[in-house]
């Protein structure tokens, strides 16, 4: 979760979870995401709840769930359809934007190179039904392997669509309100736009009226693993979070203990 190119796989998520059309006005309807001047703000408390889930102590996540938890059930939405008031955290909505962000981080990761087996695929996947959890959904509800992710996926296809505050936000991303102290990020927001909507699925890509070219996805995974071997040159302490580097560090003394354990047995 901590190599550089993943922020490509979070905004990726971002756009396959505005495709839920109940999930995108909820998130318009009760948060300031739609608001140019605000929207850095919105994000940037996205990023630390994200941050905290994967990086944080037992404690700490479960202080940032119930947070969210609490938050999320006294907000509801409306159907801009049919005019029918429905709650933000119904099951259904929290299930697309965590497929959504695991979905998008997977995809990325391996096309951009980084080393997994199908069977650490699966596990990544069957792992992040505890972070599913945190949301307040039920781990048994949620795929657990690539292919039922993939089943899941072919049975909301029906249901999805970009509505228009989707196609806003899409348009935004190309040049995203930022604070004054951050805005060289506006001069590669073009960039990182264009490189995020070619990972889209297909199918993602054409519901927002976009080509679903197989040369784009061919251009997308090439870019992905130019900019993974690129970042892989770059010394750990430069390109990791201070909070990736300390999960690396536990990861490497745990394996190095299982390992030692196994030679002397």
């Amino acid at each position: 979760m901590g190599e550089p190119v993943l922020i490509i796989g979070g905004i990726r998520a971002l756009l396959l979870q505005s495709l839920h059309p109940r999930t995108m006005w909820g998130t318009a309807q009760n948060s300031e995401l739609m608001k140019a001047d605000a929207a850095w703000g919105r994000l940037t408390r996205t990023v630390e709840f994200v941050r905290v889930r994967t990086y944080g102590t037992p404690e700490e996540v479960e202080r940032i769930g119930r947070r969210v938890r609490k938050l999320h059930s006294k907000l509801t939405g409306v159907d801009m359809r049919t005019g029918e008031t429905f709650p933000i955290d119904a099951p259904e909505n929290l299930l697309w934007v965590h497929m959504g962000e695991v979905d998008s981080y997977l995809d990325v990761a391996r096309r951009a190179g980084v080393p997994l087996t199908a069977r650490e695929a699966d596990r990544f996947v069957d792992e992040q039904r505890r972070a599913a959890a945190v949301v307040g959904l039920d781990p048994a509800d949620v795929p657990a392997s690539v292919a039922e992710m993939a089943d899941y996926y072919a049975d909301m296809r029906g249901r999805i669509w970009a509505c228009d505050e989707a196609r806003l936000g899409l348009r935004r991303m190309f040049s995203p309100a930022v604070p004054r102290n951050l805005l060289p990020l506006k001069l590669a927001a073009p960039a990182v736009g264009s490189l995020t909507v070619s990972t889209l699925p297909r199918w993602a890509r054409r519901m927002y009226g976009l080509p679903g070219l197989p040369t784009s996805d061919l251009a997308a995974t090439l870019t992905l693993k130019s900019l993974y071997r690129t970042t892989r040159a770059v010394p750990e302490r430069y390109r990791y979070s201070p909070d990736a580097r300390r999960a690396l560090r536990l990861t490497r003394a745990r394996e190095t203990e299982a390992s030692t354990w196994t030679i002397a047995s």
